[in-house]
């Protein structure tokens, strides 16, 4: 299978499991990931498609060098995913994979004024001095400008930013890795949400443990492949034709 194929068929499974863990929403949001060495040309969700329904032929091949993103004439990418991921993917080039959602506890926290990820549990521990903030919503990414100005917000040493009044985007070198990543502060947020409408005190992990427990996750062996590959073997038996 060449790196193309591969690609197509790893970011067919981000999709369809992003949909089936509700981290998506209706047929917006995009994920893309760069299918050459030097990061510029990427594949990316094809605009109307549902995530549920993505099949790794629906991907469209686009060029961040090229002055309309090369988007062949027969197919449609949305606005919003071409002016920030192809941006990111201009600006960023080791941000290979970049997943962009509005999944709901993340989306939550990152509406709170001020808010930063709290170490309050094991699994947002793997976010220590990994995540960046946008305070500064602008409105949908309709120009060029926008996807430039959010490129730079995240910059080359976060995977993660949160997009105040907005969302979430995640990066990584590879589906694997971004899908993995996404889970997890998809979950981290969700506990932060539930601990915070408790009420009472939170008991928060100390940094030194919690920058400790950040480089266990990055170090865990083959954590996101494993991952990955489980949702892929799932999808084989219960819906195969994402791989058409």
């Amino acid at each position: 299978m060449t790196i193309e194929q591969q690609a197509r068929v790893d970011l067919a499974v981000a999709f369809r499991w992003a949909a089936r863990l509700n981290m998506h929403e209706a047929v917006a949001n995009h994920f893309s990931v760069a299918i050459s060495n030097d990061g510029q040309r990427f594949l990316i969700n094809p605009a109307g498609k549902h995530f549920s329904q993505i099949k790794a032929s629906d991907l469209v091949v686009c060029e961040a060098n090229n002055e309309n993103f090369g988007v062949p004439a027969d197919q449609t990418v949305d606005p919003t995913a071409i002016n920030l991921h192809g941006q990111i993917h201009r600006l960023v080039p080791d941000a290979r994979c970049i997943l962009h959602t509005h999944m709901p506890n993340a989306t939550t926290l990152a509406c709170l004024k001020d808010f930063e990820l709290m170490m309050l549990d094991q699994n947002a521990c793997r976010f220590f001095n990994r995540i960046a903030y946008d305070r500064e919503y602008s409105g949908m990414a309709l120009d060029a400008g926008e996807g430039q100005r959010v490129a730079k917000v995240l910059g080359k040493s976060r995977s993660v930013l949160f997009l105040s009044g907005h969302g979430v985007i995640v990066v990584g070198k590879t589906v694997a890795e971004a899908f993995d990543e996404l889970y997890y502060l998809e979950k981290a947020a969700q506990l932060q949400v539930l601990a915070l409408s408790t009420g009472r005190e939170l008991d928060l992990i100390p940094d030194e443990t919690a920058s400790m427990v950040c480089k266990q996750w990055l170090e865990y062996p083959d954590a996101s492949n494993h991952h990955l590959a489980a949702l892929t073997e799932i999808l084989d038996r219960e819906s195969p034709e994402f791989r058409n």
